[in-house]
């Protein structure tokens, strides 16, 4: 698949990235990517989790994990690190 995406670095990928989560409805402050890696075709994206006063994950944990899922689906497709 990589010869069919776009090579780009990672900063740039985190940029997009960002510019991106701040456009999704699910963002709140405090979302955001700080580092990216890819495993085989996909991007694991990464960044600040949103645990109660017991570690256990709230909503915000969720909506984390699922605007990072839309991510990984949404510019894997396109690009690929370099």
């Amino acid at each position: 698949m990589q010869n069919d995406t776009q090579a780009i670095t990672r900063h740039a990928l985190l940029e997009k990235a960002n510019v991106m989560i701040k456009a999704h409805d699910d963002y709140f402050t405090g979302m955001e990517a700080t580092d990216v890696v890819q495993h085989g075709e996909v991007f694991v994206f990464r960044g600040p989790f949103f645990l109660d006063e017991n570690e256990i994950p709230t909503a915000k944990t969720t909506a984390v994990f699922n605007v990072f899922k839309y991510l990984a689906v949404a510019l894997s497709s396109q690009y690929h690190l370099e």
